[in-house]
């Protein structure tokens, strides 16, 4: 993946509730990609999570089932080490 293709955002999710960090960063997402796809639409946005969260809350069946739903495309990073770890 090159970065001339590829737009993310990154979502901290360190308020008590995951999930409503969740809805947020989803519906964040989804227009995001709308409004980048009528004006650039060979672009393909990211959603940006740390490895932590990725191995605990996004492996819930309701979060994987979302993320296949609505498409979304992942970069976990690694904040300690400050690399990507996975482009999903």
């Amino acid at each position: 993946m090159t970065t001339d293709t590829a737009s993310s955002f990154v979502k901290s999710f360190i308020s008590p509730s995951n999930v409503s960090e969740f809805h947020t960063a989803l519906g964040q997402f989804l227009n995001y990609r709308d409004a980048l796809d009528k004006i650039e639409p060979e672009r393909q946005v990211y959603l940006a999570v740390r490895v932590p969260i990725y191995e605990t809350f996004f492996q819930r069946k309701f979060i994987t089932s979302a993320v296949a739903k609505y498409q979304l495309r992942l970069i976990i990073y690694d904040v300690q080490e400050e690399v990507i770890r996975q482009w999903l």
